[in-house]
């Protein structure tokens, strides 16, 4: 029997998309203008609807292809692959009468429609590594979600694995930086690669209402605003957090009981050592004093004991719920653990995706910035990103207690979660 068409699934069950959203699920059909390209490029801003219709499109294109085929569907991390695209679509795709049926720990998909089944195998494109995941593999189509977060030796590998003929490749993604290997080669290429391109924006996206449109206007600055709302390839420049340069995104300290307190620090010996003493209250977490040692400016260096006083004497009597450290600091680490004092846990440092999250918690108000911090006041108005260098990153002069704050809101807060982790939680595509 054959499997339904776009329209017929179209009209089942879902509501209204966009335009742009109904081309995607419908390019490969034989009545589209499109059906011969060979593959179709997703990007644009953050919560366009991109994600959602793409993987819907791929599947059941997937028994319009055949049926007893192998296809492979490819995210940074299989923990995101999951979230973003697998455990969304699963019920719709069983309430449009497809039987589904997930390996977790064989991280496979099986889907099966009409006597038909096919083989989704699911994969983690998180670095240089990954490549070697998919070798040996023969694929009838594969799909790449975040595929510019992904390293392009693994992309590459796994679209040599599409030897069937008629396979196709799907990609989505938001935007990077304009030199991106995936911006270069795919998105500026797209017809020499003969490859579908649509560019999304948050009006591409009819569930999303115009208060939560808003609310992402409202959370970005700069370049990430360039990017995950605007929907554009743009270049860093200028300040990091540009907007901290309005004195109104300070505080005083308030008044009144915390009910959390936790210490992030950055360490050095040559270089400025930074720790931020945070306290939770109603929702919010305060940087309510720090220590910032410059051995430079004072002219002598200190131990790691000496900047375990330090530590100590910022924590006072306060019961510290845990010390983020910077994770190369394993000499400082082993200090704290060796005393048994605090509780002290090695930092995330995926520097990007941080300053992201950390730009975002400070224009959400999760955080706030006490006046009294005169270091990381200071350090704000100076932290730069780096226009000599391609890729996204900033200079690494001023940023010490930059980086303690990103290692506070990545660890404490997020408890290790990306911004991409926090945002799909929030509303899904």
């Amino acid at each position: 029997m054959r499997a339904q068409s776009p329209s017929e699934v179209i009209g089942l069950k879902i509501k209204p998309f966009s335009q742009k959203q109904l081309r995607v699920l419908s390019w490969w059909s034989k009545s589209s203008k499109y059906r011969d390209f060979d593959a179709i490029i997703c990007d644009g801003a953050v919560r366009s609807g991109k994600t959602f219709c793409m993987v819907l499109s791929f599947i059941i294109w997937s028994f319009y292809f055949g049926g007893n085929s192998d296809f492979a569907l490819c995210g940074k991390t299989i923990r995101s692959l999951r979230r973003n695209m697998v455990t969304p679509v699963i019920p719709l795709l069983r309430s449009l009468g497809f039987a589904c049926d997930e390996k977790i720990t064989h991280n496979i998909l099986n889907v099966s429609y009409r006597g038909r089944k096919n083989r989704f195998y699911l994969f983690g494109g998180k670095d240089e590594s990954s490549a070697s995941l998919i070798q040996g593999m023969t694929l009838s189509g594969v799909m790449f979600d975040e595929v510019a977060l992904m390293p392009r030796s693994f992309v590459e590998q796994a679209m040599a694995r599409c030897s069937v003929t008629g396979s196709k490749f799907w990609f989505n993604c938001n935007p990077e930086y304009p030199e991106h290997w995936f911006y270069t080669e795919w998105i500026k290429k797209a017809n020499d690669k003969n490859a579908l391109y649509l560019h999304f924006t948050m009006d591409d996206n009819p569930s999303l209402s115009r208060e939560v449109k808003q609310r992402y206007e409202n959370l970005y600055s700069g370049v990430f605003y360039q990017r995950f709302v605007r929907g554009r390839w743009v270049a860093v420049h200028g300040a990091v957090y540009p907007f901290m340069a309005d004195e109104e995104m300070y505080c005083d300290v308030p008044k009144g009981d915390f009910q959390k307190y936790a210490i992030s620090c950055d360490y050095g010996t040559v270089n400025p050592a930074s720790f931020g003493l945070w306290g939770r209250q109603n929702g919010v977490w305060y940087r309510i004093d720090e220590y910032y040692f410059n051995s430079r400016t004072e002219g002598f260096q200190k131990t790691d004991e000496e900047h375990y006083k330090g530590l100590c004497a910022l924590a006072g009597d306060r019961k510290i719920s845990q010390v983020v450290v910077d994770p190369s600091a394993a000499s400082f680490i082993e200090v704290i653990r060796r005393h048994g004092k605090f509780r002290v846990t090695p930092a995330q440092n995926n520097v990007v995706n941080g300053i992201r999250r950390v730009s975002q918690a400070l224009k959400d108000g999760s955080i706030r910035i006490c006046r009294n911090c005169k270091a990381t006041k200071r350090e704000f108005s100076l932290y730069r990103w780096d226009s000599r260098k391609a890729d996204d990153l900033p200079v690494k002069e001023n940023d010490h207690a930059m980086d303690d704050i990103r290692y506070f809101v990545t660890t404490v807060i997020d408890g290790g979660r990306s911004m991409f982790v926090i945002a799909a939680e929030r509303q899904e595509e």
